[in-house]
């Protein structure tokens, strides 16, 4: 015989509308601050509507878990994996990503562009939002004016880094026509490990000698990990 617990219906999720005026997301944005809702809200704005028997905040809380817990996987996740939550299709999934891409471009911006680069602290804080998270290397030339300000930012190569890739013609050209009082390389690793590799430390030569022959000085080699990097002027190497 069925116990009385076991025939009672389960409790229906409530809808989003059905919450107190002062609990739903858009009303607490509005009110409080994009700042003040959590992960799972902001995420269930941009779903905005929910599945049958679950709100659009209980799909939020689904993709974050989907995503352990963290934004940053998510943004690094392929579009249809975000599909693998029941309620997201292909254009939710496609929302979400083009926020996390923009909540990435926005961190990029967060800098004041006529401050020095002085330190490879400074490289960091400039390349590590953009670059942190690629799933593939980058390697980036620093153009810096007279004031060791960042004069442009020019990508030479995505892929691999290896030193048929990465050309001392490439990385100068417009180093020479941007008038380049110096430069700094800057390129990630995907492991999130930091630690230069040999192609690194052979690239790193062979363009602190062009640098020299063409009295354009590379001040710095850093390479940005996950949370960390590593200054080749800082550890001796360059």
């Amino acid at each position: 015989m069925a116990s009385p617990l076991s025939s009672q219906p389960l409790p229906t999720a409530l809808s989003i509308r059905e919450l107190p005026r002062s609990e739903r997301p858009r009303e607490r944005l509005v009110a409080l601050g994009a700042a003040a809702l959590s992960s799972a809200e902001l995420l269930a704005l941009l779903v905005g509507a929910g599945t049958i028997g679950g709100s659009a905040l209980h799909v939020g809380q689904a993709l974050l878990a989907g995503a352990g817990g963290s934004l940053r996987r998510m943004a690094t996740q392929p579009v249809a994996a975000l599909t693998a939550t029941s309620g997201v299709g292909m254009a939710r999934a496609v929302t979400v990503h083009a926020a996390l891409e923009l909540g990435r471009r926005l961190a990029a911006e967060v800098r004041d562009d006529g401050a020095p680069v002085r330190s490879p602290r400074d490289v960091a804080r400039l390349f590590a939002p953009r670059l942190e998270d690629l799933p593939v290397e980058e390697f980036h030339v620093a153009v810096l004016d007279a004031q060791h300000r960042l004069e442009r930012d020019i990508l030479v190569t995505r892929g691999i880094l290896t030193s048929s890739l990465v050309h001392p013609r490439e990385v100068f050209r417009e180093a020479i026509a941007e008038r380049a009082a110096a430069v700094i390389l800057v390129h990630n690793h995907p492991s999130g490990d930091p630690t230069p590799s040999a192609d690194d430390r052979l690239v790193t030569e062979q363009l602190v000698a062009a640098g020299k022959l063409l009295d354009i000085p590379v001040h710095d080699h850093v390479i940005i990990g996950r949370g960390r990097y590593t200054s080749f002027a800082e550890t001796g190497l360059l």
